[in-house]
Formats: structure tokens, C-alpha cells, sequence
């Protein structure tokens, strides 16, 4: 699993995170603060399959812009390029993915995407996208297709949500498998490639009341053994 980076304090990784994936059958490995290639590479190796976690904004530059919000956006600039190598390499070896929050994001950015870079500013609706806890607690439904919809049976779901940046224009290789009343894409997947799946919102937060959600992690982990 990727660590969510402080960069005025060190790596580290919520623990819901961690329990999702034991929930879930899995066992996490974190990977370290690097970008170091062949410390990445070992780890990418002892790793069934590679979890994107949530985390700070993506940086316009990884999708070919500038800051458009007049400052409003946090990049990790490091981070980026550490998810860079480790998702290149994963796709390569076609190990399984998924992609949390600021995971689907980047996973869309880095396949030729683009971001919304603050959704106040660039797509104002009535759904709640910044949700105040509990984050156990769904805030707003999405519309389920795809795999998404086969796995969980049902037209609509109720999600939480944490984000102020959103998919804009789906990457070419990735294909929509949930999108909100307001129009924006909640999930992906891959279809070239065995399982990546990427969803917007954080089913480690809600696994342990919503079968669906802890679904979404096994089927990850399933795809991993």
C-alpha cells in the first residue's frame, strides 16, 4: 500500500487502510517514502497487487496544466513520481489495482486524463463532496455500471465522500463504472488489464456496516491471490 505523505512530517498510513485490507483477506505491506526505483521495484515485487490510498491534491502538471483555482491547490509533487513509476510498473506486470479517492484521480491523470481542481470553483452542485465526520456515514448515492453494478446488484448505492478535486475527462484507457447525480465519475476501471478498479469515495471507512464496500475490497483482494 501506498503511504499518504505529510511533507513538513513523515510517511504514514491511516489504520483504517490496514483494516480494510485484513477484512478483506489481505495482508498490507507499506511502501516507503521514495522515489528511489530499485527500492520501489523490490517492493512492487513482494506485492500481490498495489492500493493508490487517498491523500493531497494531484499536481496540474502531471496532466499538462497550471493551478487554475489562484492557489487552492496542494500538490505532492514527490508523491507524483513516486505513483508514477510504481503505477507504470504495476500496469506492466498487470498486477492488481485499486485506487481510493485521490487514487482514482491520479490513476486518471497519469493515463492521460484531466482533474477538476476544486469542485467549489469548477463544478458546483448540491451533492456533499467534502463531508464533515463521521466518515462512516454515506452522504450522497451514486449510479453504479459495469462491474461495479455486477458485483453489487444494485442501480443505486450510497457512498461517503472527502474530496474537493474530481475525475474532468476520463482517461481513454480507463472506462466509467459509477457516477453521482451531478454528472461526476465516482469510479473506473481498466478493462485491458485483469483488475483495476478505482473508486472516488473510501469504502475503508464503510466496510464494516455495507457488504457492498467490503465486496469492492475482496474483489481486489481475490484478484491479488
Amino acid at each position: 500500500m501506498l503511504p499518504i505523505w505529510d511533507p513538513d512530517k513523515e510517511a504514514r498510513m491511516f489504520p483504517p487502510y490496514l483494516e480494510g485490507i485484513k477484512a478483506a483477506g489481505g495482508s498490507p505491506l507499506v511502501f516507503p517514502e521514495t522515489t528511489h526505483k530499485e527500492t520501489l521495484k523490490r517492493y512492487i515485487e513482494r506485492s500481490d497487487g498495489i492500493v493508490f490510498t487517498g491523500g493531497y491534491d494531484i499536481s496540474p502538471a502531471l496532466y499538462g496544466m497550471k493551478d487554475e483555482t489562484g492557489g487552492l491547490v496542494e500538490p505532492f509533487p514527490k508523491r507524483d513520481e513516486m505513483e508514477s513509476f510504481v503505477l507504470e510498473e504495476t500496469l506492466r506486470a498487470d498486477k492488481p489495482i485499486l485506487g481510493v479517492c485521490r487514487g482514482l484521480q491520479f490513476i486518471n491523470a497519469a493515463l492521460g486524463g484531466t482533474l477538476y481542481q476544486d469542485l467549489p470553483i469548477q463544478h458546483s452542485s448540491g451533492i456533499k463532496h467534502q463531508q464533515e465526520e463521521p466518515f462512516e456515514e454515506p452522504v450522497h448515492d451514486i449510479m453504479p455500471e459495469g462491474p461495479l453494478k455486477e458485483l453489487a446488484g444494485k442501480n443505486t448505492l450510497k457512498v461517503n465522500s472527502l474530496h474537493h478535486q474530481a475525475v474532468r475527462t476520463l482517461s481513454p484507457e480507463l472506462e466509467p463504472m459509477a457516477t453521482s447525480p451531478d454528472g461526476l465519475i465516482e469510479a473506473a476501471y481498466m478493462p485491458s488489464r485483469t483488475f483495476v478498479w478505482a473508486v472516488q469515495w473510501h469504502p475503508e471507512f464503510l466496510f464494516r456496516n455495507s457488504p457492498v464496500n467490503l465486496a469492492i475490497l475482496q474483489a481486489f483482494i481475490d484478484a491479488s491471490l
